[in-house]
């Protein structure tokens, strides 16, 4: 009978040492260009893992968990497109938690990885209580959160900047001559909630617009609850000529309520959304939105957290994504393609610095 592939075959085929070849196999820290070649000689050769002889003898399993709030929205499996490869290619798996941004299945989540079922987690909550702090402080395995977590938190944190985010939105939206601009946000004991709220608020002090209290709705981040939302608003006020919208898919539910409504858009009402979804190029009209880049937060964060496994304990990081405005027809019509904007006062529509060729979608963080 055949002899089946050994670590000595392998390290013959990937070019390496015997030695590299165990330490990979072990899940001991490695450079990243050795665990490649190391994992896709073996996968060459056939060679099968004993993954549970090799998690008792290295302590680790080789699978990271990625929890989100909303496995459905197009945000999160943005960032996971990019998550997945990277863990992928330094040989882990990946276990996926959608948790309905319910707090006490994310505290669940954080205690049970003291059982060891995964050598590390990548989370993105929509609310960060007490709890999750004090979790987060004790964890017994590296986080990396994606959101915004307080100053001093000791894990590596991946931020959006939806403040520049609001701004540019805006910024576009009054050099195209709107003034009644409304904000449609989700619940403001989140943290993507509270951040667009400020930032609104900002935005129109910069503007030399007044805040109404009668042009801020809140609902909820889901095209329904958009809907709704929207559906509220103009029952209330008639004159908007403008909505900012704290997601895409509010953004969307906002456009169902004006096409039912006989509202013109851009004509009558402009729309703009956040996180510029692969929905927002798909939809009628194709939707003005601004990336917060969740493809490019959800690779820094597994970059951080593969580090942090290799190398061991070191200061927390922090990284924070830029946004831009992606422009489109809910806002300009259909005289322009599509273009982007990076820095507020560079929203109005006309030809870019940088065009967009993907939609790209983010969570709100």
């Amino acid at each position: 009978m055949a002899e089946g592939p050994t670590i000595t075959t392998i390290a013959e085929r990937a070019g390496v040492s015997i030695a590299s070849v165990s330490r990979v196999l072990n899940g001991l820290p490695t450079r990243q260009e050795t665990v490649r070649k190391v994992m896709a000689a073996a996968d060459e050769l056939g060679y099968v893992r004993n993954a549970v002889a090799r998690s008792l003898k290295s302590r680790r399993t080789h699978q990271v968990a990625f929890a989100m709030a909303d496995v459905g929205n197009p945000a999160y499996l943005a960032m996971l497109r990019e998550i997945q490869p990277v863990l992928k290619a330094a040989g882990y798996r990946l276990v996926l938690h959608s948790t309905d941004a319910v707090a006490a299945d994310e505290i669940d989540v954080l205690h049970s990885l003291g059982e060891r079922y995964v050598d590390g987690l990548i989370m993105s909550p929509l609310r960060v209580t007490d709890e999750h702090l004090q979790m987060l402080s004790a964890a017994r395995a590296p986080v990396v959160i994606i959101g915004s977590v307080p100053e001093g938190t000791p894990v590596d944190n991946v931020r959006a900047d939806s403040h520049t985010g609001v701004r540019l939105a805006l910024d576009h939206l009054h050099a195209l001559g709107r003034r009644r601009i409304a904000l449609v946000n989700g619940p403001l004991d989140t943290v993507p909630g509270a951040a667009r709220s400020g930032a609104y608020r900002d935005a129109l002090l910069a503007l030399g617009l007044p805040y109404d209290e009668n042009l801020v709705q809140i609902g909820d981040f889901y095209r329904a609850e958009g809907a709704r939302a929207v559906a509220d608003l103009l029952a209330r006020v008639s004159d908007v000529d403008a909505l900012m919208c704290a997601n895409d898919l509010i953004a969307l539910g906002a456009l169902d309520v004006l096409r039912a409504a006989g509202k013109r858009v851009p004509e009558d009402v402009a729309v703009v959304g956040m996180d510029d979804t692969d929905l927002a190029a798909a939809s009628w009209p194709s939707l003005s939105s601004v990336s917060l880049g969740s493809a490019e937060r959800g690779k820094a964060a597994a970059e951080l957290l593969l580090d942090r496994l290799q190398h061991g304990d070191r200061e927390p990081r922090l990284v924070t994504v830029p946004p831009r405005l992606v422009v489109r027809a809910s806002t300009v019509g259909e005289q322009v393609g599509e273009q982007a904007a990076g820095a507020p006062g560079d929203g109005t529509g006309r030809p870019a610095r940088r065009a967009s060729t993907k939609a790209k979608g983010g969570s709100g963080s």
